[in-house]
């Protein structure tokens, strides 16, 4: 490995906290150790640094351990009025040179970038001015500087330069668990609420609440209000209240403005409609409740990704590079100039500002305004379009996972929304058969968003040959004209047979599209499947409940989770809990690996250690099954420490689906019906899918051909990247 380009480096969060800062901060010490620096943290930001002495601290491994799962920042966090000044930095300057620093990594929001890049400019003139003062002394002929790499940690997600920012997604989790809450409530009383969340110039936060929840309405400032506005808001309500709709949810994002570009508050929204509507409107403001509490396993993972990226990049670049952010961009880490972020970053508020609504929204990027539009039609009370195009089955095949609904609900009102007829088959394939078929009208999916499992029903049936009569039979006397499977793999596979028995079925002569459902994120053509996050969340929060166990007795828990032979699950919990071990089926196990893994364990607890967690992957191993590895580790412990097993087993696909599983069926589901609308004359046989940032449509047969048989997973997984990162850490 070449040299590396810093030799010390600190760490800092600075500006709002945002839940997953801590992770990032664990991973960039932690990396930063490995590769032998010596690594700073500064507490509560800039002003740590003014401040000095034991605000900036040195960081061993086990400063950083236990805090993957705490919000906040255990290093905290302050506005610092005189790093504003030259003279004050000029004293940090002094303050991080005095330590042997030549690198920092802060982790906040533009304001907090801003001032490490002034830093970085200025850090020449700074330290020759505190050197003439006798505050340092330089070396002579020295040419110092400060190498600078930004994370983006703000839950606004209003950060150019990467789709998600550090807190976003666990921000989200709160407005989300909140709505549902309201919607109950909302239910019950039939109750109007408007919910007001945060999102200055970003509206991120209530577009993707709203669409996550199934609010009624949204109010985002990148959005020009029409000047009747709030009369179409009205009559949309009023149309659903006609319909059945016992209640109603509108999402507000705080910087939401009147026509003139005057701020628009939310009870003034409220008092329109307790007005226009003859019932009772409540206002509920989350606050600062988005920004508490645990992070979530996304911002875990992204946190954990971008902080070990920033140690990295400082090693390999130094002040080679101009300052710069890491973000995640495509689902890979990312860099951009920080002068860049900061300008792109801001020119949305200032479009806003000036009225340029049109310019606001398009620097949000496409998926923002799509996502926007689908919600306008998605939240309407009733389709516009009344022409059938045809008649389009829903199937939720396989096992059930969480957010099947939310797909259900979106390809129900959007494929209605394009003038098709939408039926919905009960308990899967086998109910398919039976003729267990029943329309899905636009308000027969409303609240489904929240539900976890299959309202439909779903079920295990292996298609052959011998059923295409009967299956084509069914379509026929039902006039289907295409055919919508939601599921895992068995939902891909049963696709494959339909449309290579259509020579022999005329009735199977129809359009297939097959959507991933699945809590293995083991199906090809996507990066995520749906019901994944669920299930990563229910093992993060699983475990974090052991992690509170910690006490008088050293303990280690082998936790064994699903994925079939996909270790999607085991490697991205161990990365999001901070895992000692992760046992997975790609790489199975062998007992050299065993006796390495009793080595480390006993190390751990001879050193103070409490508690160790190791992931198992329920195929890691024919041999090798969590209960050996338990009472082999249990008894090389000894009196050391004592083993338990856990097998979370079918609470990982239970519960509520969460807001990224939410949104990612409306996205591909939608998805779906746009490809189908588009060619519902053809005949085909194709699967959505997530890559990146953007949703892919591909030929089944081609999509297949990505998987490595026998195993029951792609050739290539992209999160098997994170192996070596995972241990690592």
């Amino acid at each position: 490995m070449a040299e590396a380009k810093v030799h010390a480096i600190a760490v800092m969060t600075s500006g709002g906290d945002s839940p997953g800062m801590n992770a990032a901060v664990r991973a960039a010490v932690r990396m930063g150790l490995h590769h032998g620096l010596k690594v700073f943290g500064v507490y509560n930001g800039w002003q740590g640094a003014v401040d000095g002495g034991s605000a900036i601290e040195e960081m061993n491994w086990h400063s950083v351990g236990g805090i993957m799962q705490r919000g906040g920042t255990f290093l905290g966090t302050a506005r610092c009025q005189e790093f504003r000044t030259r003279e004050g930095r000029r004293q940090a300057a002094a303050h991080l040179f005095s330590r042997g620093i030549d690198g920092i990594i802060v982790i906040g929001g533009d304001g907090s970038l801003t001032g490490a890049r002034i830093l970085s400019e200025e850090w020449p003139e700074l330290l020759q001015e505190a050197a003439g003062l006798g505050l340092i002394t330089l070396p002579e002929g020295a040419k110092p500087t400060l190498a600078v790499v930004g994370l983006p940690g703000s839950i606004d997600n209003d950060t150019y330069g990467t789709d998600m920012s550090i807190g976003a997604d666990t921000a989200l989790h709160r407005i989300v668990d909140a709505a549902d809450q309201l919607m109950s409530t909302a239910a019950a009383h039939q109750r109007t609420f408007v919910m007001e969340v945060m999102g200055r110039n970003c509206g991120y936060l209530a577009l993707a609440g709203a669409v996550s929840s199934g609010a009624h309405w949204v109010l985002i400032p990148e959005e020009e209000l029409k000047p009747r506005w709030h009369q179409a808001m009205v009559a949309s309500l009023l149309r659903g209240r006609e319909l059945g709709r016992r209640h109603a949810i509108i999402m507000q994002a705080e910087g939401a403005r009147h026509t003139d570009g005057l701020p628009l508050e939310a009870k003034t929204v409220a008092d329109i409609l307790t007005k226009q509507l003859g019932a009772e409107t409540r206002v509920t403001v989350l606050g600062h409740v988005q920004r508490g509490g645990a992070p979530s396993a996304f911002d875990r993972v992204l946190a954990t990704r971008l902080g070990a990226g920033a140690a990295q990049d400082l090693i390999a670049n130094g002040a080679d590079m101009p300052p710069r952010m890491l973000g995640l961009v495509n689902n890979q880490v990312h860099a951009t100039r920080l002068d860049e972020m900061v300008e792109k970053s801001r020119e949305v508020g200032k479009r806003i500002e000036a009225g340029d609504y049109e310019g606001a929204l398009a620097l949000r990027g496409a998926s923002f305004t799509d996502q926007l539009k689908l919600l306008e039609t998605i939240t309407g009370p009733a389709p516009t379009h009344e022409r059938p195009l045809g008649n389009i089955l829903i199937v939720t095949a396989g096992h059930d996972c969480p957010g099947m609904n939310a797909c259900v609900r979106v390809v129900t009102r959007l494929a209605r929304e394009k003038g098709f007829d939408v039926f919905g088959a009960h308990y899967g394939l086998a109910g398919l058969m039976e003729d267990r078929i029943t329309e899905l009208k636009w308000m027969d999916v409303g609240g489904w968003t929240a539900r976890g499992g299959s309202e439909l029903g779903a079920g295990r049936m292996e298609l052959g040959a011998e059923h295409m009569h009967r299956l084509a039979s069914v379509l026929e006397e039902r006039n289907i004209t295409a055919l919508v499977v939601i599921g895992g793999l068995d939902a891909y596979m049963s696709a494959q047979l339909i449309a290579q028995h259509r020579r022999h079925h005329p009735g199977l002569y129809i359009p297939i599209i097959v959507i991933p459902a699945s809590i293995n994120n083991n199906l090809p053509g996507t990066e995520f499947s749906i019901g994944s996050d669920t299930a990563l969340n229910n093992i993060i929060s699983a475990v974090d409940n052991i992690k509170d166990t910690a006490g008088a007795n050293k303990r280690a828990f082998v936790v064994e989770v699903m994925g079939y032979d996909c270790g999607y699950l085991a490697l991205m919990a161990a990365l999001a809990s901070g895992a000692e071990q992760v046992y997975l089926p790609e790489e199975g196990i062998t007992l050299q690996q065993v006796t390495q893994d009793v080595a480390s364990l006993q190390r751990g607890f001879e050193n103070g250690k409490l508690l160790s967690i190791l992931i198992f992957s329920e195929h890691a191993s024919a041999t090798y099954d969590q209960d050996i590895i338990r009472r082999i580790l249990d008894a090389e412990g000894s009196d050391q420490f004592d083993v338990r097993s856990i097998v979370l087993g079918h609470v990982q696909r239970g519960g509520s689906p969460s807001p990224f599983d939410r949104i990612l069926a409306t996205r591909l589901g939608a998805a779906a019906v746009n490809y189908l609308s588009e060619n519902h004359e053809s005949t085909y046989a194709r699967c959505v899918g997530l890559r990146g940032n953007g949703v892919v449509t591909l030929d089944l047969d081609k999509a297949l051909a990505e998987m490595d048989w026998p195993a029951e997973r792609p050739k290539v997984q992209w999160f098997m990247e994170l192996r070596d990162l995972t241990r690592i850490l």
